[in-house]
């Protein structure tokens, strides 16, 4: 019982302060809020401690010179606001690892939940640290040069961003886990930087290939939501179902698999 206390309560004041500092909507409050007291109730510190240093370095990087962010973000479906079912498409795949894993202890599932998340901080760093290069981004399928935002453009400093993301995480696990020797510092550092790595290339490449994407009638732009500019928006390419949120979760379970094939390499 004491788990599940200490679970709601920590997970409550990190999702209230996020709400407070309009990083969480109120309905992504409460999948916070639900998402971090299982975990922290059902596995381990190091499970919990990962997924909330993802989420606050993600937050923070969203709220980082968000006035030079805001003309791009009028292009995605979703704002830095994250609601519910953002907090699930990061979050519900790595909580369903933590069960997984409360069943059945493979060593797998623990590689799969940082590759998990490797992935979504790396797309997230990459995302928020990219769209502020000087040079415009190129799509990651035509190597054209694309307008910063844009699905599927990628940057160097994007690219070198999303490194970052996906070995911090690697990082983090390391030393929650308390495996606290050099080989496994190396051990889940590449987990994390590769899993990130390919998963967040992966975001990119779908998002180009097949992510729904409209035009807006009103000002001209591509954008990923379906109504922009206060008006309903004009479908341009991909398929309708395939949205950001779902873009998000596919590339989640590559880099899973990427970390699992790592791990059992490894091993």
């Amino acid at each position: 019982m004491t788990e599940w206390i200490i679970g709601f309560l920590g997970s409550f004041i990190i999702a209230g302060l996020a709400f407070w500092k309009k990083s969480l909507s109120l309905s992504g409050a409460v999948m916070a809020i639900c998402i971090g007291t299982l975990m922290y109730a059902l596995v381990s510190l190091a499970w919990y401690g990962t997924l909330i240093a993802f989420f606050i370095s993600s937050s923070l990087l969203t709220k980082w010179k968000q006035n030079r962010k805001k003309m791009i973000e009028h292009s995605y479906e979703k704002t830095g606001t994250r609601d519910a079912g953002q907090v699930w498409a990061n979050g519900g795949l790595a909580l369903l690892l933590a069960m997984a894993f409360y069943v059945w202890q493979q060593p797998m599932i623990w590689w799969a939940f940082i590759g998990i998340l490797a992935t979504v901080n790396a797309d997230t760093w990459a995302t928020e640290i990219g769209s502020l290069s000087k040079k415009p981004p190129r799509s990651i399928v035509s190597f054209k040069t694309v307008t910063t935002g844009s699905s599927g453009g990628v940057s160097n400093l994007g690219l070198i961003s999303s490194i970052l993301g996906g070995g911090f995480i690697g990082i983090v696990a390391w030393f929650l886990s308390k495996e606290n020797d050099l080989e496994m510092l190396c051990f889940y550092l590449i987990i994390g930087t590769v899993s990130g790595f390919i998963g967040a290339l992966t975001d990119s490449f779908i998002g180009a290939k097949w992510q729904v994407m409209y035009d807006c009638k009103h000002c001209g732009k591509e954008v990923e939501s379906s109504k922009h500019c206060l008006h309903p928006a004009r479908m341009k390419r991909g398929w309708r179902w395939m949205n950001n949120d779902r873009v998000n979760m596919i590339s989640s379970i590559v880099g899973g698999l990427i970390a699992i094939l790592i791990g059992t390499l490894w091993m």
